[in-house]
């Protein structure tokens, strides 16, 4: 899974990558301090993984894998080359879903790009330089498709849909919140378009609004009303805290949060936000070599989590081999958990379960 990370100059945008990667991008009170994305990768927390190796004592744990990019601050005619430019909004069409940090804290210290702190705002200023970017390459691809369509009838549904996209693009809508029948939203995710990419709001407060959860904040309710209207994620963090946090074990952030009144961390709150916007689950893979954890979409079937782990599986699928995390752990043993019967084959058609155990059997 690739995250981009978004906002406005000064937001807190390279704060918060650096605590949840520990990459060390440089983070300075001033506009553009990020010249270059900077990517992190970071391992999805999962205690299935070390309660798995008290069975299987493997020689290699690997847990998902997040991919981190940290986009610098756009402002507006970004979309026009302003700031540093469009170069930036390229790579964003690399990521699955945007994690745009909005700014809500007030701090005569650190300065806002535009002054007054308003989050709706700073969403409708980034908002607005995706859609005119949009508009840039759905124009183009017209142009190309118009000139093509008369020689392959074939396109002509494309053609249709990239005119509905402009409409909408026209009217200042994201591609994300316009209606299209899920076949036509498979054809539209082949366009990568900036604004089709799904959205997980940042809401980046002071710390005395984290431990309520930005509850009695009235910027991170704007977000929230804002993120409901379009189907998007929330979370509320304090980037100043989570860099505080970054270097400390797990003991001691457990303690430092407890201390504010805090359960859970931004990269927890920030896994669990996009795995519920993305619809993704984790199966597992497990023996004395190697515990793995495996990130797909809900509702994959197994051939093609098979797939997965080398495309060989899918091709050559058999059948698969599954037992259920807790009635793996609870028994303590595959063998024991196979002569009880909870080991179960499952063909083609099986839907992956999170949490499912699975021994892929193949034959290329």
């Amino acid at each position: 899974m690739k995250l981009g990370i978004v906002g406005l100059p000064n937001v807190g945008k390279s704060t918060l990558f650096n605590s949840l990667t520990m990459a060390g991008a440089e983070s300075a009170n001033y506009p553009f301090c990020t010249i270059d994305p900077n990517v992190g990768m970071v391992s999805v927390p999962d205690v299935r993984l070390m309660e798995l190796d008290k069975i299987y004592n493997a020689e290699k744990i690997t847990p998902a894998v997040i991919e981190f990019v940290d986009i610098a601050g756009l402002v507006k005619g970004a979309s026009k080359g302003e700031g540093l430019g469009n170069q930036f909004l390229s790579h964003i069409r690399e990521v699955d879903a945007i994690v745009h940090v909005v700014r809500c804290f007030e701090d005569e210290n650190v300065v806002h790009v535009e002054s007054k702190i308003d989050p709706i705002r700073d969403i409708e200023t980034i908002d607005l330089e995706l859609i005119l970017a949009d508009s840039e390459t759905v124009e183009k691809r017209i142009a190309k498709t118009s000139k093509t369509v008369k020689n392959d009838k074939g396109l002509q549904q494309e053609l249709d849909i990239l005119n509905a996209i402009k409409e909408g693009l026209n009217e200042g809508k994201s591609v994300r919140n316009m209606d299209f029948a899920p076949e036509e939203k498979e054809l539209i995710n082949t366009f990568n378009l900036l604004t089709s990419k799904p959205v997980i709001y940042a809401a980046n407060v002071s710390e005395d609004d984290l431990a309520n959860d930005g509850q009695t904040n009235e910027f991170v309710k704007k977000v929230r009303d804002h993120a409901a209207l379009e189907g998007s994620e929330v979370f509320v963090i304090c980037a100043k805290i989570e860099a505080e946090i970054s270097e400390l074990d797990e003991d001691e952030k457990k303690m430092f949060l407890n201390d504010l009144g805090v359960k859970t961390g931004g990269l927890d709150k920030l896994i669990n936000a996009s795995y519920s916007l993305l619809g993704l689950i984790s199966f597992l893979t497990a023996g004395p070599k190697e515990i793995r954890a495996w990130t797909i979409t809900e509702g994959t079937k197994a051939p093609q989590a098979a797939g997965k782990i080398h495309t060989d599986f899918e091709r050559g699928f058999i059948r698969a081999e599954i037992v259920n995390y807790d009635d793996l752990t609870s028994l303590g043993s595959y063998n024991l958990a196979k002569e009880k019967g909870l080991v179960r084959l499952e063909g083609k058609e099986y839907v992956v379960k999170d949490g499912d155990i699975i021994l892929f059997r193949f034959n290329v």
